[in-house]
């Protein structure tokens, strides 16, 4: 554009938006791909929503700016004051400390020791603090109770401190039903099936409610981890597997959950979670994390009662680029996984 100065010379304005988007506004908008090499259209189609292209790399961008900014909203936290106090195995750590750099706010992050040095790094990068739990609760053998009692400490020591809580936290699950409205508008019919990694139940919840509130056919799929308590007590043969792979699964229910939210359920093991993603690498070339892995995983084993001509929709929350030291390091996957992970697969398969 070209405007006149009084003196009649030209000059150029640069053109601009009303509102240029800041990196917080890029969170959702995934993409949504056709897995037509892993799983062969002609007999269903599968399409993976991708949503490692989140700016803080995965899907727990979309609910720590739900939880974050109702929380700003509603002058429960106060930029520049207030810190955020949470229990995090490393998305959600990461995609907080994107939120509260961005918005002034003080961050401490509550992990464990299977949270990878990378994840740590980056979540120190944005300016958070990171403590680290050394040992399982006793009663449990998990390491969640045992960060959860230290985010109770916290709050209760470290000034304006506020708990987003993301097992329990509302704002988590209600960020999710753009998740699922996303997938809908971006297919001719909504799909018949929604395979998605159950963790803190959020995606599942939002998901869930957005298909019975619009009416859809959606069946939903809920993929867990063998070992975990989400969906009941886990069978005799679960008790030998040790989970190790974060991002699905929980050592306690979450609040958020609700019956009658998933259709069916589907148990995967650690291993069946790096052969999903080892296989979505070599198929699609797609690097993903280890609960996309899991929601691969589970829609193999599904393929025998998923239905002729009809379509899947696998909610693939985070990349694979902070797993090269564990999923897709063959040195790894032998020395720690493989010397207990066959038998437990074994069983499985006999029970």
């Amino acid at each position: 554009m070209t405007v006149l100065v009084p003196d009649g010379a030209e000059v150029r304005v640069r053109p601009h938006r009303p509102s240029d988007p800041d990196i917080v506004a890029t969170i959702g908008g995934t993409p949504l791909v056709a897995l037509d090499r892993l799983f062969p259209p002609a007999r269903f189609q599968v399409y993976a929503k991708c949503e490692r292209f989140n700016p803080g790399g995965s899907i727990k961008d979309r609910a720590a700016k739900s939880m974050v900014e109702q929380a700003i909203a509603t002058g429960r936290i106060v930029p520049g004051v207030s810190t955020v106090v949470e229990s995090s195995s490393g998305n959600l750590g990461i995609a907080l400390a994107q939120l509260c750099n961005f918005y002034r706010l003080g961050l401490v992050i509550v992990v464990d020791p299977r949270t990878t040095p990378q994840n740590l790094a980056i979540m120190r990068a944005y300016g958070a603090r990171v403590e680290v739990v050394e040992h399982r609760d006793p009663a449990t053998g998990e390491f969640l109770p045992a960060r959860i009692a230290r985010v109770k400490h916290l709050l209760e020591t470290v000034p304006d401190a506020w708990w987003p809580n993301q097992y329990a936290n509302e704002d988590n699950s209600r960020a999710h039903r753009a998740t699922m409205r996303e997938i809908v508008e971006a297919l001719p019919e909504p799909p018949d099936y929604l395979f998605l990694a159950a963790g803190t139940t959020g995606t599942l919840r939002g998901c869930a409610e957005f298909i019975q509130d619009q009416a859809l056919p959606t069946r939903v799929v809920a993929v867990d981890a063998v070992g975990s308590v989400i969906f009941g007590p886990p069978e005799p043969w679960e008790s030998s597997h040790k989970r190790t792979i974060p991002g699905h699964g929980a050592a306690v229910v979450p609040a958020l959950l609700r019956p009658g939210l998933a259709d069916r359920v589907v148990k995967v093991t650690d291993s069946e979670c790096i052969r999903g993603c080892r296989r979505l690498l070599a198929e699609e070339s797609i690097l993903a994390g280890g609960s996309s892995g899991a929601v691969i995983a589970a829609l193999t084993q599904s393929a025998s009662w998923i239905e002729p001509g009809t379509t899947c929709v696998a909610v693939l929350p985070d990349g694979g680029d902070r797993y090269l030291d564990t999923i897709y390091d063959d040195q790894w996957v032998e020395s720690y996984l493989r010397q207990y992970l066959p038998q437990t697969d074994q069983e499985r398969s006999q029970s």
